[in-house]
């Protein structure tokens, strides 16, 4: 049997790609290139290069492949770009995402692990946020999400497809080996921003706001580590595979970081204290939200190996390092 997971060239499915292989697991990744990298892809793993919009191509995987489970990652990301261009998030993550589980419950796919996000939110009442807090998404990145949550949900229902949603919070960090990490250029999370300020690759870092009724008035956000994130998808597969019901979990560590406190752990480490303006704030911001976590540790037995702020960081700063002499680990040219 085979795990088809979509967007595996970018940076948060290249390193589920590496759990299913170190897992003993069978992968095949779908990929568009149009974010994500060829190299990314570890030798012996096929790369199928396509959309997961195009019925055909998946059909044809799926039978050829002997597909059983598909992880979804593939899709647009970035905030504010969605309110710029909101029409091209809700074609590549809603429409697209909708045809793919089309296909999957046509050819008899049997387990669907979806990654979404905490941006389906908006601006939660309470900082800690539970699974059955109210949905109200200020973005149309996490409106586009939430569409995709509703039409996976409805065609479990229908159709019996087995499937787990997990919510993201801010994801960061990379492999502890040193295998794999997040590259693609002009990056906005937060954390790839200041390490790469911190090595001389950008000018300065931009603090989008900094009167939120906060303690130093800049946002708080729930960062997680990539790899105890890709784990949790893992788990997630493991879950479908003996029987688990449908679930929707969060993902995050359940502890918040203010946008100045990731920045001053970044100088820390990296010993350079790298220019900081502050703009106004962005639109699609919420002000602070963190996970509650005791849904997915009761649930999958989930458990955080990488939960401190500067494992998080000194992990994308030696992965930004490996970056910068721009050759992989297996000699290809990043």
């Amino acid at each position: 049997m085979t795990v088809l997971v979509t967007g595996g060239a970018g940076y948060i499915g290249s390193h589920m790609v590496l759990d299913l292989l170190d897992a003993g697991e069978r992968v095949i990744v779908l990929d568009d290139l149009s974010t994500g990298f060829r190299w990314a892809i570890p030798e012996g793993v096929p790369p199928v290069i396509g959309k997961t919009g195009d019925q055909t191509l998946i059909s044809r995987l799926i039978r050829e492949q002997n597909i059983e489970a598909i992880i979804h990652f593939a899709a647009s990301l970035i905030v504010p770009e969605s309110v710029r261009y909101p029409l091209a998030y809700y074609k590549n993550n809603t429409v697209n995402t909708c045809a793919l589980v089309e296909t999957a419950v046509s050819q008899g796919v049997k387990h669907f692990v979806f990654s979404s996000t905490c941006a389906v939110y908006g601006t939660p009442a309470e900082m800690r946020v539970t699974e059955d807090a109210a949905t109200l998404p200020i973005s149309p990145y996490g409106s586009s999400k939430l569409m995709s949550e509703i039409i996976l949900r409805d065609a479990s229902c229908a159709y019996g497809l087995n499937h787990v949603i997990l919510r993201y919070f801010n994801v960061a960090g990379a492999d502890p080996k040193g295998r794999a990490g997040q590259s693609t250029k002009n990056a906005t999370q937060l954390i790839k921003v200041a390490v790469e300020a911190a090595l001389g690759l950008r000018t300065h870092v931009e603090i989008f706001g900094t009167d939120y009724p906060t303690p130093d008035g800049t946002c708080i956000r729930d960062y997680i580590h990539v790899s105890d994130l890709v784990r949790a998808h893992l788990d997630a597969l493991l879950y479908l595979r003996s029987g688990g019901r449908s679930v929707t979990l969060n993902c995050g560590y359940g502890r918040g970081f203010s946008v100045r406190e990731v920045l001053e752990t970044v100088q820390r480490l990296s010993g350079v204290n790298f220019r900081v303006d502050t703009v106004t704030r962005r639109p699609g911001d919420p002000v602070q939200i963190v996970a509650d976590t005791q849904l997915i540790q009761e649930t999958l037995g989930w458990q955080r190996r990488f939960d401190r702020l500067e494992t998080i960081v000194a992990h994308a700063l030696n992965w930004e390092r490996t970056l910068a002499q721009g050759v992989h680990e297996h000699g290809r040219a990043m």
